[in-house]
């Protein structure tokens, strides 16, 4: 069993086109691949932003057809292509994305986790949904649009490895009894894809995610989505919708020391030769890392549970 675990974590700028959006992760895969991960974390809402709930909606039932099935050849054919006999060869997704919720007609904000052989093995629903009015800045109600989740989703193995994700979405940052019931059903590894408003990433969003590390003793992945979005409906008058994204995406080590990290919104944000901006981190996660921090100061034995 393998004691590293190299991942990559990918930030770019979602657009309302989901097809396009598919062909930047696509440059985010092969990037990932080409650098030896074994895991890429992709950010929240990696398959759109919209300009409003309907529009959300209808976004949402294209996600399969135009996104998850041509990331999942994209993953069976990498798995394919490799040499190696190793069962656990080629690459994982981790990947927000809508799904449709016909019922309300509302979509579910979710978190799946594709095998390397382009199959969802987990999916989480976010909880905790972001109802803000933010004073000199964005009004946002995630609620107007997204059905919550009601369910924590138990950590699941890398497989090859001792580490165990713990899967969480943006605003659950601010809630820590969901990560350390994470940490007590034994995840090391710590998510939270966001897609992190100027205001809030610029006063809270490291020292969110340092916070999550050092409190649970875990890795912490922060893949974000970064820049401005140009949101078109191409079925209404086409008029642009303009939103920001922080940015700033992190791989936190279990001491809380920041060991990979992107480019922040208002940093330059350099496009390739299709005018696509992406950009991927890079960094080995290492087991004994986190064994040796949880035994010279064993956090869980000391817990008043009894108390609290």
């Amino acid at each position: 069993m393998d004691s590293k675990l190299r991942i990559a974590c990918g930030q770019f700028t979602v657009s309302a086109n989901v097809s396009h959006n598919f062909r930047v992760i696509q440059k985010l895969v092969r990037s990932a691949v080409a650098q030896n991960a074994r895991v890429l974390f992709l950010p929240e809402a990696s398959d759109y932003l919209s300009k409003n709930p309907q529009h959300s909606f209808k976004l949402s039932l294209t996600t399969k057809d135009l996104l998850l099935t041509p990331l999942s050849n994209e993953l069976r054919r990498i798995y394919k292509a490799s040499t190696s006999d190793d069962p656990d060869r080629g690459l994982f997704v981790s990947i927000g994305i809508h799904e449709p919720d016909v019922a309300s007609g509302k979509t579910i904000n979710k978190l799946l986790w594709l095998n390397n052989q382009g199959e969802v093995q987990y999916a989480y629903s976010k909880i905790h949904l972001f109802d803000v009015n933010i004073k000199n800045g964005p009004i946002l109600r995630e609620s107007n649009s997204v059905v919550p989740g009601t369910e924590v989703l138990p950590p699941f193995a890398v497989p090859g490895t001792g580490f165990q994700v713990g899967y969480q979405i943006c605003y659950d940052i601010r809630f820590p009894e969901l990560s350390l019931k994470l940490f007590k059903l034994g995840a090391n590894v710590l998510t939270f894809p966001s897609a992190f408003t100027v205001k809030t990433g610029e006063a809270h969003w490291k020292n969110l995610g340092r916070t999550r590390a050092i409190d649970n003793q875990s890795y912490v992945v922060m893949a974000a989505q970064c820049g401005e979005h140009q949101l078109v409906d191409d079925d209404d008058d086409g008029e642009v919708t303009k939103r920001v994204s922080y940015g700033n995406s992190l791989i936190i080590d279990p001491w809380g020391e920041v060991i990979g990290e992107a480019k922040k919104y208002d940093e330059e944000l350099t496009v390739d030769a299709d005018g696509d901006y992406w950009e991927v981190v890079v960094a080995d996660l290492d087991i004994d890392r986190v064994e040796a921090i949880r035994t010279n100061m064993p956090l869980l034995e000391h817990r008043r549970d009894d108390i609290f």
